[in-house]
């Protein structure tokens, strides 16, 4: 089965991503991400489809040394963005130590740009990684916000916003336009969020295979959405046949159809499911129009209307399928008029 084209995808402006180094501002928080938006270029790019992300590397200065002591050149100065016409998104890291130092004149600098920058969602958007929340806070850019940093900063943040509700114990914290992740690889975490808001959940969760990263959220975040869970593997069979249910789960699917798309037999397709998803083809299959169905009850439809786009055959299946899978309630009660305001 030919692979479609990511909805809208061609539509969308592409986002500048700016990572933003001082000397010191370690490697992995901002190589990690990078590298993430990188690969969703090249899964865009295998899709016949343009770029969505273009990365920049800008900083006070020209060159500066990272924390591994590798010397990066040729960084843009730091820029107004106020007449930008694209997305824009600001990366701040963290820096080793117990403290973040931000006395040196190129930090100065920094945080002086910083203050001027006016944060709107879907314009002008600052993501913070691991010890760089304390560089945003220290630019009043997170009061009124939530925010998270990585445990040994978590006092400092609290002193440098005294107005920013500090969140412990997270993996990342979305508060538009902050976004801020705990920790070193939890950059990584937050960015591969970040793509599927952006450009969908397939086109993320096969960028984390392609970088063998587990998709995961902090313990207080909403649970993985089903488009995202059971692809914590590396099977190319199961991810070519999720890739294609998650894509069209309107269609009609059966385990033969979904063997034939993974090019093996129905009854090895359902052992690798079983081995590398944890779950059955059918049991996938139904999650993944349970989620759909969801989406389309939040956003106002009918369940009739919502059994229809998601795949299921009647209003009863959709019933069904949802108390089998422990949703609470009935359906029509999951609907967006019936939602309080």
């Amino acid at each position: 089965m030919a692979e479609k084209p990511l909805v809208n995808h061609q539509a969308q402006p592409i986002v500048d991503v700016h990572f933003v180094l001082l000397d010191d501002s370690l490697i992995l928080d901002w190589a990690g991400p990078a590298e993430a938006l990188c690969f969703a270029n090249r899964c865009l790019q295998a899709r016949g489809l343009p770029p969505a992300f273009a990365l920049h590397f800008a900083g006070p200065q020209a060159q500066t040394r990272s924390s591994v002591g590798a010397v990066i050149t040729g960084l843009e100065p730091l820029s107004d963005f106020s007449d930008a016409e694209r997305p824009q998104w600001i990366v701040l890291v963290g820096q080793p130590g117990d403290q973040i130092e931000l006395e040196s004149e190129p930090a100065r600098a920094m945080l002086h740009w910083l203050r001027g920058l006016r944060l709107a969602e879907g314009r002008i958007e600052l993501m913070c990684i691991c010890a760089g929340a304390v560089i945003a806070a220290h630019a009043g850019l997170l009061a009124h916000h939530k925010a998270t940093t990585h445990h040994h900063h978590l006092d400092e943040l609290r002193q440098a916003a005294p107005d920013c509700e500090v969140l412990a114990n997270r993996v990342f914290v979305l508060d538009a336009p902050v976004f801020s992740s705990a920790g070193v690889t939890t950059g990584i975490d937050l960015t591969l969020h970040r793509i599927a808001a952006h450009l969908g959940p397939t086109l993320a969760a096969e960028v984390a295979q392609t970088m063998v990263v587990a998709l995961r959220r902090g313990p207080q975040d909403p649970e993985l959405s089903p488009f995202l869970n059971h692809r914590n593997h590396l099977h190319p069979v199961v991810h070519r046949v999720q890739d294609a249910v998650s894509q069209a789960p309107q269609e009609d699917w059966s385990v033969p159809r979904m063997a034939e798309c993974g090019h093996t037999s129905p009854r090895h397709l359902g052992r690798l499911f079983e081995e590398h998803a944890g779950v059955s083809p059918l049991v996938y299959l139904q999650q993944i129009r349970l989620a759909v169905a969801q989406a389309a009850l939040r956003s106002g439809r009918n369940v009739t209307q919502a059994a229809e786009i998601a795949g299921f055959s009647s209003d009863a299946q959709l019933r069904r399928a949802w108390h089998r899978h422990g949703h609470e309630g009935a359906p029509a009660q999951a609907t967006g008029r019936d939602r309080p305001h």
